[in-house]
């Protein structure tokens, strides 16, 4: 039975090029998920775009003598571009500036307004005193005044884990230019998260089978929550629908409160554009449908609680009740799959901090399945991993071409040169059946692990079935086989058969390479389909025009099971899969990322 699966992934911050640290959270496995579960047959609405308000935005458009607007047009289509490249299937890739957006967040606003949730207060913000503009609380650091932790941003601690206010920090300092905040009076609306803490803390106590990262770090989300700002003294952003704020020039929506509700807004925008305009409830009104959120450590908060409250609110159902709002009872998230840091020498990737490797340069040099091998073999799925080209280059040399690769070209080969085509097989022995079994039952284990959000026993697994296929031809020795053709053909068979296995098996990991493997089994026609960037008139705003990720995802041929090889169809001779990497790689790095000694 289908089911329908939302995947909902974390906005980017549209201030500049993605760095393979992003992706190792939220491209790759989101996408890696999305493509499972639609070979399995589920219905899958895959929706993300590029953050485009607040601080981030305007900091990088002074640096480059820019509007806010330039600078998001920029860097959208950059990391759109980008993102294409390395195969994310998305539905929608649309951005915050949106018409659309902005509509659905003013909504969103108002039935969390008319159910109580919002309340006004005068509090304490910080301003540059260079500039005279607002530091949003993620752009000050000092030491936390409750663990001690010297990295601490002003909105909370991720150490600790406890929300702050930029004014209790110790030593605070500015990200932007390390000046100290001046801290001035000033009024905003805020989320009253206290009024969520019964019904929210419920919710939360049901979520057992998060991963063990998310569940640790929501234990204690429930005991100390305080009122958190939705406004800021901002001239870019999302306006505030209410008498007495809407024409005020410096007041918009905090940044997180419309980037969060970016997940619905997609989805809407997409429905529109597909041309039923509701289309979107069957993801968010049906209960029997999953959302999965994919992001990095740091957004748990955002999404664990934060989120959650924001749809309680406009449902009607926190601890002040409340009638539900004009979009009906919008389901909370199902998962939340947060990935750790990947970091390099121990240090988070940082583009201020020059410890960065372009996402762009990587796809260039390497092209996308390699990185997308290596963050789903070893990537930061439950723990901090440092980002090594030493590892890099073991993990393509060996397991990609040493044995994916190699599996593939000596199977083809083998096959090519002594038939020509798939050939026939006869009765198999123990051994040939042995394998056959092995590759179909790892469709059921390494599905489990890809339902669940566990790359790494994925991967691993997917290529426990390519070793036992290479071990089984260098023990059967097929190229001695010719006085006895009838055998040698039933190991080719045998080998390509559990070869088309395995390509089905990693096609979620490397669609690229899988589509390649397709055509070299004598396939036609599209085996995994991929992303197009198209140019879009903005739904709302005549004339502007909007770059989108999106595709059509169900003429693909990638389904998730064992399919019988089609014996006669003509083989040609195949060229390697995958490129073998230069070891000295290792030790120096490319010219554009080099190793610091």
């Amino acid at each position: 039975m289908s089911t329908s699966v939302l995947t909902a992934v974390a906005w980017p911050y549209a201030n500049g090029p993605r760095h393979i640290g992003h992706v190792s959270g939220i491209g790759v496995p989101s996408d890696v998920f999305a493509r499972y579960q639609r070979m399995a047959g589920n219905n899958v609405l895959m929706v993300s775009g590029s953050d485009e308000h607040g601080t981030p935005i305007l900091v990088q458009a002074d640096k480059e003598g820019l509007t806010p607007r330039e600078t998001a047009d920029k860097y959208h289509r950059v990391i759109a571009e980008d993102l294409r490249g390395l195969g994310v299937t998305y539905d929608l890739y649309t951005r915050t500036t949106s018409g659309n957006h902005e509509e659905v967040t003013q909504q969103i606003f108002l039935a969390l307004y008319r159910n109580g949730y919002v309340i006004p207060k005068t509090t304490t913000g910080a301003i540059s005193p260079s500039t005279g503009r607002t530091l949003p609380d993620r752009y000050i650091e000092g030491t936390c005044p409750i663990c001690g932790y010297d990295g601490a941003r002003g909105d909370q601690c991720d150490n600790c884990g406890n929300q702050l206010d930029a004014a209790d920090l110790i030593n605070p300092v500015s990200r932007v230019n390390g000046e100290k905040p001046k801290f001035v009076e000033t009024e905003h609306l805020f989320l009253d998260l206290p009024a969520f803490t019964e019904t929210l803390g419920k919710w939360l106590s049901t979520k057992t089978d998060w991963r063990p990262n998310v569940l640790n770090f929501t234990r204690n989300l429930v005991e100390d929550m305080r009122p958190r700002p939705i406004t800021r003294d901002l001239d870019w952003g999302v306006r505030i629908p209410l008498d007495g704020w809407r024409d005020q020039p410096l007041k918009r929506f905090y940044v997180w409160f419309d980037a969060v509700i970016g997940y619905f807004s997609a989805s809407v925008e997409w429905a529109r554009r597909s041309g039923n305009p509701d289309a979107w409830r069957e993801w968010w009104n049906n209960p029997d449908a999953r959302i999965v959120h994919f992001m990095g450590k740091d957004n748990i908060t955002f999404h664990a609680q934060i989120w959650p409250a924001l749809l309680l609110g406009h449902n009607g159902a926190g601890d002040k009740g409340g009638t539900a709002g004009p979009y009906g009872e919008l389901n909370l998230p199902t998962e939340i799959a947060s990935s750790e840091f990947l970091t390099m020498s121990g240090s988070k990737f940082s583009t201020s901090r020059g410890t960065v490797i372009y996402l762009n340069d990587f796809l260039r040099e390497f092209g996308p399945d390699t990185l997308r091998y290596f963050i789903s073999a070893a990537g930061p799925e439950t723990q901090d991993v440092d980002f090594t080209w030493d590892e890099f280059v073991r993990r393509v040399n060996f397991e990609l071409a040493n044995e994916w690769g190699n599996l593939v070209n000596r199977s083809i080969s083998m096959a090519h040169k002594n038939v020509g085509a798939v050939p026939r097989p006869a009765t198999p022995t123990q051994a040939d059946a042995e394998l056959l079994a092995l590759a179909k039952g790892a469709f059921d284990t390494v599905g489990t692990h890809l339902a669940h959000s566990r790359f790494r026993a994925a991967s691993s697994e997917a290529m426990r079935v390519v070793s036992a296929a290479n071990k089984y031809i260098s023990e059967t020795e097929p190229w001695k086989l010719k006085d006895d053709p009838e055998r040698r053909d039933t190991v080719l068979h045998t080998a390509l058969q559990v070869v088309s296995d395995a390509n089905t098996l990693l096609t979620p990991f490397l669609p690229h390479s899988a589509q390649r493997v397709h055509e070299l089994l004598g396939g036609s026609g599209t085996w995994a389909a991929q992303p197009e960037l198209r140019d879009v008139e903005d739904l709302d705003v005549p004339g502007r025009i909007n770059p989108i990720l999106t595709g059509d995802y169900t003429t693909e041929q990638a389904t998730w099971q064992s399919t019988p090889i089609e014996v006669g169809r003509p083989l040609d001779k195949p060229k390697p899969l995958f490129a073998k990497l230069d070891p000295e790689l290792a030790e120096t790095g490319p010219s554009w990322a080099p190793i610091q000694h």
